[in-house]
């Protein structure tokens, strides 16, 4: 029974785990003005932030096509006789998104080719790479897709995804955060810590400094995990340097298991600007 992997451009996993573990990934929308690119594919995290920058626009985003999981779909199960007999299928928070649902009505349109078990995370960012990525390691160990799905949901209630950001402003604009959200994060330059709980993000605190707010989300995910074996990541917006400060604290506070550190999916950082650190920890018991 082969089983085929497919997951959308938000679940930020290193390209290199991408590549090795032979995951399909479909791109979301970024659509400045009139022009629409494909995340990672027709636009680089490089070109989104020179646009940002340069054009002084903030772009809108968009699920991916049921078209484009159509052809996702049929061309795994086809691959020249040496396809999938079944296809799992993990996205983005049906909350924040349409994309699950995208995928879910795309699935009904190919039952006549393939089997499609579609997952919604509840999550985003590496929360949901986490979970790809462990979807992955079942897989390997020939474990039956049912199975694969009833373990992987049990696990939703327990991902910890906790941002800090410099400002609401790009969520209040996006539509992510109420209006009075973004109003008090302006105040006396506080920084905002935002937190995605059951599938839906909000704002859960604020400091009074950059320092503060990566010290106040790694207690916030102690406060969650415990001492729980945890996959960690960090994810950054134009914030290299502290972000691997950021996971140097993590390592200490936390029983971390393996980690990695990546540059937040354009269609995240959209929603939360330049100098956005994320905290996700993903449970492996």
């Amino acid at each position: 029974m082969t089983i085929k992997l497919v997951t959308d451009s938000t679940c930020d996993l290193p390209q290199h785990l991408i590549d090795a573990l032979r995951i399909q990934v479909v791109p979301i929308n970024i659509q400045f003005g009139a022009t629409t690119y494909r995340e990672n594919v027709t636009l680089s995290p490089d070109q989104f932030y020179h646009k940002v920058a340069v054009e002084g626009l903030l772009p809108q985003t968009s699920q991916p096509a049921v078209g484009d999981f159509v052809e996702t779909y049929r061309n795994l199960a086809a691959n020249g006789g040496a396809g999938a007999d079944e296809i799992l299928s993990i996205h983005l928070t049906s909350k924040l998104s349409g994309t699950y649902q995208s995928a879910k009505l795309a699935a009904s349109m190919v039952r006549d080719q393939v089997k499609v078990t579609i997952i919604d995370s509840l999550a985003g960012s590496a929360g949901l790479g986490w979970m790809v990525y462990e979807a992955a390691q079942l897989i390997k160990l020939g474990r039956a897709l049912p199975e694969i799905q009833t373990h992987l949901e049990s696990k939703r209630d327990g991902i910890s995804i906790f941002f800090a950001v410099d400002t609401l402003t790009y969520a209040q604009m996006s539509g992510r955060v109420g209006k009075l959200g973004s109003v008090l994060g302006t105040l006396l330059n506080i920084k905002p810590v935002i937190g995605l709980s059951h599938g839906l993000i909000d704002v859960t605190g604020k400091v009074r400094s950059r320092r503060a707010a990566m010290e106040r989300i790694v207690a916030l995910t102690a406060e969650k995990v415990q001492h729980k074996p945890v996959n960690v990541a960090v994810v950054h917006a134009l914030a290299p340097d502290r972000a691997e400060m950021l996971l140097e604290q993590a390592i200490e506070a936390l029983n971390v298991q393996e980690t990695f550190v990546k540059d937040v999916a354009i269609s995240l950082a959209v929603h939360f600007g330049p100098g956005t650190l994320g905290l996700i920890a993903y449970p492996m018991e």
